[in-house]
């Protein structure tokens, strides 16, 4: 068994060394587009059985790793997995049940790249530490990230459609309180008409009879799933909280 482990740690880095040669250079991506990839997908839906971080090639055994590790993945060719591959590493919110008592969604450790595989395991160094990361999460595909023009900007074009009000559900790392510059989860996606770059007005119901929604702020949408949209606050005067609510802007 000794021998085998020997011959599998061998067999890893000479693919790596050879993988390291042969890999271009990484794309640069904008302050925002790494921001964008940080933030939690669109979703509240999780992977069925999903590749996993099962620990580093390390002398002592961690479950938290860093930049400069070499991960293990318990997957490998015969997954699909492929040298060169990207992945997003993930975690499920272990707080905020929603109703149905399932997790709320997941958070973004960072993202990596395959630099070594065989049938049943794959090594692979980070391209981007977003969070900690720690054994157990999960990997995605890796898509870049696409950010609508002017995503950047405050603005406010149109009315504020009062007939297709939506709600925040929660920020990153399921933040319940958020600011300018934060993400945020809203519970409208494409089915209700969001798309990205979308304007959305934010408002807030102060509980006093009688009295208006408050004007809150603004944000733009980001990405879209079915049911759900990333968006971005570009204004607020004061803290954005779960439960506000958003009106897109027409």
């Amino acid at each position: 068994m000794r021998s085998r482990h020997i011959l599998l740690a061998a067999a890893f880095v000479l693919v790596m060394t050879v993988a390291g040669l042969a890999q271009p250079p990484p794309a640069t991506l904008s302050q925002l587009e790494l921001a964008v990839a940080c933030a939690p997908p669109p979703t509240f839906d999780l992977p069925g059985e999903p590749l996993r971080i099962i620990g580093t090639q390390d002398a002592v055994p961690r479950s938290e790793y860093g930049e400069r590790d070499l991960l293990v993945v318990n997957g490998g060719t015969a997954a699909g997995v492929q040298l060169g591959q990207q992945f997003y590493v993930r975690r499920a919110n272990r707080f905020g049940l929603d109703e149905s008592g399932r997790r709320r969604g997941s958070r973004t450790g960072g993202w990596i790249r395959v630099v070594a595989v065989n049938a049943s395991t794959a090594i692979a160094t980070f391209e981007h530490l977003c969070n900690d990361v720690v054994r157990g999460d999960y990997l995605e595909p890796f898509v870049a990230p696409v950010v609508p023009p002017g995503a950047d900007r405050d603005e406010a074009p149109g009315e504020p459609d009062f007939t297709s009000m939506g709600m925040i559900v929660s920020g990153n790392e399921d933040r319940s309180e958020m600011g300018a510059g934060d993400f945020v989860l809203i519970d409208r996606g494409s089915e209700q008409g969001m798309v990205p770059g979308a304007r959305l007005a934010l408002f807030r119901d102060i509980g006093v009879a009688g009295m208006p929604l408050a004007a809150l702020g603004e944000a733009v949408v980001i990405s879209t799933s079915m049911t759900m949209s990333l968006t971005r606050i570009t204004r607020s005067r004061d803290a954005v909280r779960s439960g506000d609510y958003i009106a897109p802007r027409r």
